[in-house]
């Protein structure tokens, strides 16, 4: 898209195990327009933290990303050298990471993470900082700002650190944020302050953000675009409404019918089965084993997309384009 921020091409990332070589992410591609939220939703294994490390090139090795382009401003960022990349991650693009624990230095004051990325990038001197910092967490709505900027990350409750780390995302002002399941690890009503947060400061920012997350709840209230991804691929993309209104993939439609809402004692609906081990996949379609609708070309090879309405594609044999044939299987009327 001409007005896209951000444009993922065919990115593919592997890694290297005793089990073999392991597809976490095959061939995924979509935009981020200015402005706009894209939510990225999937179980747990199906490759959205791989593709959003991918994207700021912080996968780990035995990972390496194999293939594809991340577009970002005009530059592949992919083909940058290492000293321009450190550029970009944090003023170009910020990152929430799932477990603020974990990425918190925990020997730092809060308030130190975010000097340091300041001056890191050159925005600030290091008195400057103290009071951007000192206005940042007063943003995030972290009560008495002055006092707790000095504190450690294991003084703050755990919404509060999570708040530190949209603090720090947002410091350098970067045109696109990536949170990667910001809410997973928060009891309920924190959950519901958080995204309030981002909104909120999406919209007083002007940013552009990748929420990455497998819960469905989260993305009616907060993105303006889904990409539902399952094993490693793209499987629908869609406006969020159109995704609630008219799901055309059986994975979707599996995951809105496992949403919690129904007749008090009724039992919750759950898609059958597991999902596949990344490094032997089946053949064709890598959800047709848990697929009710599955027919012999699922089997056969992964479909192509089809646009069913304006930025509303699938990947699913329930909906061939006009011009395709479905793939016989090896077999098949013999």
């Amino acid at each position: 898209m001409s007005d896209a921020l951000l444009a993922v091409e065919g990115l593919t990332t592997a890694f290297e195990t005793r089990a073999g070589t392991l597809t976490a992410v095959n061939g995924v591609s979509f935009d981020i327009c200015r402005g706009e939220t894209l939510g990225l939703v999937g179980e747990s294994g199906s490759g959205k933290s791989v593709t959003a490390f991918s994207i700021i090139r912080l996968v780990q090795p035995p990972g390496r990303v194999m293939a594809g382009r991340v577009v970002f401003q005009g530059r592949d960022l992919l083909s940058l050298p290492e000293d321009e990349m450190r550029q970009v991650r944090g003023a170009g693009i910020g990152f929430v990471f799932q477990e603020p624990m974990s990425a918190l230095n925990p020997v730092m004051r809060v308030g130190e993470h975010i000097v340091e990325a300041l001056r890191v990038h050159g925005l600030a001197t290091r008195t400057e900082a103290r009071a951007r910092a000192i206005d940042l967490l007063r943003a995030a709505r972290i009560g008495d700002a002055e006092r707790r900027v000095d504190d450690y990350p294991h003084q703050l409750s755990g919404g509060m650190r999570q708040r530190v780390m949209i603090a720090i995302a947002l410091a350098c002002r970067p045109p696109l944020v990536i949170a990667d399941e910001p809410t997973t690890a928060l009891d309920v009503t924190v959950q519901a302050q958080i995204l309030e947060l981002l909104r909120d400061m999406k919209r007083e920012f002007g940013i552009s953000l990748l929420l990455i997350t497998h819960d469905l709840g989260v993305v009616a209230e907060t993105a303006d675009r889904v990409a539902i991804m399952y094993a490693g691929r793209i499987v629908e993309q869609a406006p969020v409404r159109d995704i609630f209104r008219r799901p055309a993939h059986p994975y979707t439609r599996g995951l809105l019918a496992s949403i919690p809402g129904g007749a008090a004692g009724s039992r919750l609906h759950a898609i059958e089965g597991t999902v596949p081990n990344l490094a032997s996949l089946p053949p064709g379609c890598s959800f047709a084993p848990r697929c009710s609708e599955r027919m012999p070309a699922c089997s056969a090879a992964f479909p192509e997309a089809t646009t069913l309405a304006p930025g509303h594609s699938v990947r699913c044999y329930l909906h061939p384009t006009p011009d395709s044939r479905l793939p016989i299987p090896d077999g098949a009327g013999t």
